[in-house]
């Protein structure tokens, strides 16, 4: 089965006072059909210029990304990006905001899917509450459910749980593999918490400073509910930080 996506020798440089600042450096990958792949790098390296690159936000100077064997030129219907600002429309419930992309469904059709969605991600009981009116936690939970309820192939995620609170991070993972586990996406995902990394993703891949390029690939084979204290993942961990240059003592 032909990859989902294939990224291609993709280079990107920022003009800058001295002349111009390379970021990307030859980035090759693929992802498969639903394929979970985190992407882990040094502060400023340019993780988040290369997923916008990967979603078609962002133009890269040279190289090519190809979704289901077609060229990218902008960014595609069939992907969703959730950012770690937000995205949800603050003067809307949360069923209105889950509502929002439904175009070609009936009203009725609208509510109900907006209802499930909202129900899935353990909002049932908030659908007519505003955003201000949620917790850190919950507003997070709105914008997965939001991002999920118009059914993407694919989930661009952008560190979107970097401003939660560790226990809350920790929910939310769990609570992103628990409705991949039951709807089939495809992810790529950029963190710079190698715990959340190893928690969720099937692959993952460690890029070097800038210019930046893949200085190393991790297969993670281990079964989900994964125990973040067993000592598969934390080797894992521990490779991955050695990687990122991070002695395993001080870790």
């Amino acid at each position: 089965m032909p990859a989902k996506i294939v990224v291609q020798n993709l280079t990107k440089t920022f003009a800058s006072d001295s002349g111009g600042l390379r970021v990307l450096d030859g980035i090759s990958f693929t992802v498969d059909d639903g394929e979970v792949l985190a992407i882990v790098g040094p502060s400023g390296c340019g993780k988040s210029t290369l997923l916008n690159i990967v979603a078609g936000f962002e133009r890269c100077d040279e190289g090519s990304v190809i979704i289901d064997g077609t060229k990218l030129a902008r960014p595609s219907s069939n992907g969703i990006l959730i950012s770690q600002h937000g995205s949800v429309f603050p003067w809307l419930t949360v069923q209105q905001n889950l509502m929002f992309g439904l175009n070609g469904h009936a009203p009725n059709d609208k509510e109900s899917l907006a209802d499930r969605y909202a129900a899935m991600v353990g909002l049932k009981g908030f659908e007519a509450s505003y955003p201000h009116e949620l917790s850190g936690g919950m507003l997070k939970r709105a914008e997965l459910a939001r991002a999920l309820v118009v059914k993407p192939e694919i989930l661009y995620m952008d560190e979107p749980f970097a401003a939660l609170d560790a226990l809350m991070n920790l929910r939310m993972r769990t609570e992103l593999l628990r409705i991949l586990a039951k709807e089939r996406h495809t992810v790529v995902m950029v963190t710079h918490d190698v715990e959340e990394a190893t928690h969720i993703a099937d692959r993952i891949l460690v890029l070097s400073p800038r210019p930046t390029r893949i200085q190393a690939t991790f297969e993670v084979s281990l079964r989900h509910p994964r125990i973040l204290t067993g000592p598969e993942v934390q080797e894992l961990r521990t490779a991955i930080l050695r990687e990122l240059g991070v002695d395993s003592f001080s870790a």
